[in-house]
């Protein structure tokens, strides 16, 4: 039976799925596998596939045999399944322009709103009579929003005069966002209670999305992770117990509370 050595300790085929499950790494291999299975049949050209791996090896210090084969011993793969991960993200890209590359007008057209991005100003207290003196001190030109923001706000666009920006109008609190996007240039709202805030805002901006490259990547990415998460969903991971699982007992098990899962292979940079 398939084993892992690591120094003297022993790991056997049958204790790596218990410890995956207590390390949070089956999401990410239900992830992988899904991608895995969709980029199957996406061709390389001998050309596309030598340049990224030759790519590959350069970004990752792989420039001799030695190297090579302290990769390959570090991770336990084969030449094989390291040129796979090295043109990996090409074949998802390609992927990503076949499925989606032929509706990004369309897609574009639904998704404009949410690209949209937008300079405001805001300002926010818990403190709402302090917000009602402040917002007719603006509007009668008394003092300025900055100057008003820089005293008396109690967010961190204090430091900017209250200004925030450019941003995608869906990156605000949406009910932020759904008044940036009814407001005219300058419009200057009422203080309106949101969460603990009273708060005063004001749209500085507004910058239309175009369909550019910057865009389109944007938009695709957006439209692959959607499908992913979908699979995902309709995909879901289960262990099957052929015999009774035993808890994990050689490393510490990780829990949502770290910063984040190590990778365990290189990536290519992108």
């Amino acid at each position: 039976m398939a084993h892992i050595q690591l120094g003297e300790q022993i790991v056997t085929a049958t204790e790596v799925i218990p410890l995956l499950a207590g390390y949070q790494l089956l999401p990410q291999l239900q992830r992988e596998l899904i991608i895995d299975k969709v980029i199957a049949d996406i061709k390389l050209t001998p050309e596309e596939k030598n340049n990224t791996i030759s790519t590959f090896y350069q970004n990752n210090q792989i420039t001799t045999p030695s190297a090579l084969d302290a990769v390959l011993q570090r991770y336990c793969m084969t030449v094989e399944q390291l040129e796979a991960l090295a043109t990996k993200q090409l074949r998802v890209e390609k992927f990503k322009q076949a499925t989606w590359g032929g509706t990004l007008k369309q897609n574009f057209l639904q998704y404009k709103p949410q690209l949209d991005k937008v300079v405001y100003s805001l300002l926010r207290t818990q403190d709402m009579e302090v917000a009602q003196e402040l917002y007719f001190r603006i509007k009668a030109e008394e003092q300025s929003f900055a100057d008003c923001a820089r005293e008396f706000s109690q967010g961190q666009e204090a430091t900017t005069g209250g200004l925030i920006g450019p941003v995608p109008l869906s990156q605000p609190h949406p009910v932020i966002a759904q008044k940036l996007s009814i407001s005219s240039l300058g419009q200057l709202w009422t203080p309106m209670k949101l969460e603990n805030w009273y708060i005063i805002l004001r749209l500085e901006k507004l910058m239309p999305a175009q369909l550019d490259e910057t865009t389109s990547a944007t938009l695709i990415n957006h439209l692959f992770e959607k499908w992913l998460g979908e699979q995902l969903q309709q995909n879901p991971i289960s262990i099957q117990n052929d015999v009774e699982m035993r808890k994990p007992e050689v490393f510490p098990q990780r829990f949502a509370s770290d910063a984040h899962l190590e990778d365990a292979i290189y990536r290519v940079s992108t």
